[in-house]
């Protein structure tokens, strides 16, 4: 009997699931205290089984018990291995910009004070994102833990209030509203850029100053809120198109073309990244009153006109060329033209109040018709800007949208020198030249149009004529 049960824990007992070694270790103490007592009372025989029977019980608890504490300490190597491994899993996925995912997987790790630490630079990612409703839920979470951590309750309460006043995405006021700064919440990240501070505000967005923490870089950030001008339906083709459009205007490399150095998007705005201007648009020079000299005026067009000429090259047309998209600095006499092939993004594209958008006082007329353009319709709207800075007013105006178009296509400028009669007869007759209703009687190139406008400083046809233009009506 000795020899029976020490095989049965040496080699059956290890095989069976505990309830199954129970049910048979109870099933043998049962026939062996029953086969005692049998064997005892009825044939007067007494055989020592209560050896074997203690036996069979010290070795069934001794090997349940081993069985326990490695099964246990397996688990706890287990789980810290799991927990290990859902921390940098964590990491990892907040380094890829994956918030949500990470905070699931820090939820898997114990919490102690090296989880803290990842929660807390999570939750300040989370108000670098403006997500302010999140970074409240992991301020929370760590606040069960321990209430007292650094600077939480404070945090807590900012995430909280910024959570309840901030609208993701920005302000209905204006489209990309103002990102939340200065309100002792981490300073917002677009994409890989930090947000200083605002520089301005657009047609269709907002402007901040913005670094790339990496190298340094400082740059200027262009938001477009385009969720908020397109419905659902178009939303992807319109987004699609602005990065096709963003990745062509990034390869033009020229003087006087601002540089472009990222796009991206982020939640409902997308941005560009660009090189950081130092001057200012030319619209303040377009007042009766405040327009610079005529000199200053074809130094500055005649620039535009080759960066346009480099551009058209590329076979890239601006779409929407006018003061406002000329940065001039006075100091270094430096020009570029900004926002190359954005107009585009919206060509023939309504917002949500019906209004199209862009500039249609500066628009040529095949562009108003919807016709096919190229680069001849942005040297029709540069001559409108060159026209507006030169005397102050712009050739076309209407009292509707309907009759500005008409008179845009179909009647000529007003005389300019009604509005500035000091301007030379030839810088007369080039305007005339340019703002042609048919873009074949226009200059057709940029060189071909910067080339006729510095003819034109002589202040007479003979000196366009020595430039090699002509630049009679």
């Amino acid at each position: 009997m000795f020899a029976l049960v020490a095989i049965y824990l040496i080699a059956l007992l290890p095989r069976f699931s505990a309830g199954m070694g129970a049910g048979v270790t109870a099933s043998i103490m049962a026939l062996l205290l029953a086969s005692h007592f049998v064997l005892m009372t009825g044939q007067g025989m007494w055989l020592q089984f209560m050896w074997p029977l203690a036996l069979l019980v010290v070795g069934h608890v001794l090997l349940v018990t081993k069985r326990f504490v490695v099964t246990e300490r397996g688990k706890e190597v287990s789980d810290a291995q799991s927990a290990a491994n859902a921390r940098m899993l964590g990491l990892a996925f907040q380094g890829q910009g994956q918030l949500d995912m990470a905070f699931d997987y820090f939820r898997k790790v114990p919490l102690d004070d090296t989880v803290m630490d990842n929660l807390y630079n999570l939750a300040l990612d989370f108000e670098r994102k403006r997500q302010f409703n999140k970074a409240e839920a992991v301020f929370r979470y760590m606040g069960d833990y321990n209430p007292k951590f650094r600077d939480l309750e404070a945090r807590l309460s900012r995430a909280k209030q910024m959570s309840e006043t901030v609208i993701l995405g920005g302000a209905q006021t204006h489209p990309g509203g103002t990102l939340a700064l200065g309100s002792g919440a981490e300073k917002p990240m677009l994409g890989r850029y930090q947000v200083e501070k605002e520089l301005g505000k657009g047609a269709m967005g907002v402007v901040y100053l913005g670094k790339d923490p990496k190298i340094g870089r400082v740059v200027a950030i262009k938001t477009m809120a385009l969720s908020q001008e397109f419905e659902a339906d178009e939303l992807a083709e319109v987004k699609e198109r602005f990065f096709r459009e963003a990745e062509t205007a990034g390869r033009l490399s020229h003087t006087n073309i601002v540089t472009i150095f990222d796009a991206g998007e982020e939640h409902d705005l997308c941005y560009i990244a660009m090189e950081l201007l130092k001057g200012k648009d030319l619209v303040p020079f377009t007042k009766q009153g405040n327009t610079l000299s005529i000199e200053k005026v074809v130094s500055i067009m005649a620039r535009v006109a080759d960066a346009l000429g480099y551009a058209h090259k590329q076979n890239v047309v601006h779409r929407d060329v006018k003061p406002a998209n000329v940065m001039y600095e006075s100091e270094n006499d430096v020009v570029k033209v900004t926002d190359f092939g954005i107009a585009r993004i919206t060509d023939s594209s309504r917002t949500k109040t019906g209004m199209v958008l862009g500039t249609p006082s500066y628009m040529s007329p095949e562009q108003l018709q919807g016709k096919k353009i190229d680069g001849r319709s942005d040297l029709f709207s540069l001559a409108v800007s060159l026209y507006q800075l030169a005397c102050g007013k712009l050739p076309f105006e209407g009292d509707s949208m309907a009759q500005l178009m008409y008179r845009i296509a179909n009647e000529h400028a007003p005389d300019i020198l009604q509005y500035n009669p000091s301007l030379p007869p030839a810088f007369v007759a080039f305007v005339d030249k340019a703002m042609s209703k048919e873009a074949g009687e226009r200059y057709q190139t940029g060189e071909e149009f910067a080339a006729a406008l510095r003819a034109t400083l002589g202040g007479t046809a003979a000196a366009a004529a020595g430039a090699g233009v002509d630049i009679s009506l």
